[in-house]
């Protein structure tokens, strides 16, 4: 069975991103186009403005958007799970306190 592809469907805010953020809803099972070179399949349904994982996220790792630490890993996510509260850890204070 031949999969869709969905094109600018998902945005990567910067290079060193490992999630990527969906700019519409897109169903489990979407192959989406990342760059000419990279696509992703989707495992999970992803909401508007919900990330995906660009890559395999191993557990304990943090999670990268806009080029900045945004939470960690608290389970391992591979590419095309979603990426959201249920596995992922607020790292608030800790970026806090690294900037002072």
């Amino acid at each position: 069975m031949e999969r869709s592809m969905a094109v600018e469907r998902a945005v990567v805010m910067a290079c060193e991103d490992n999630v990527v953020t969906a700019i519409c809803d897109l169903p489990a099972g979407e192959m989406v186009r990342i760059s000419e070179e990279e696509r992703v399949e989707l495992r999970d349904p992803i909401a508007f403005g919900h990330k995906f994982a660009r890559t395999a996220i191993p557990k304990g790792t943090y999670i990268v958007k806009y080029g900045a630490r945004i939470g960690r890993a608290t389970s391992n996510i591979r590419p095309g799970e979603h990426v959201h509260i249920h596995n992922v850890q607020d790292i608030v204070d800790e970026v806090r306190r690294d900037a002072r």
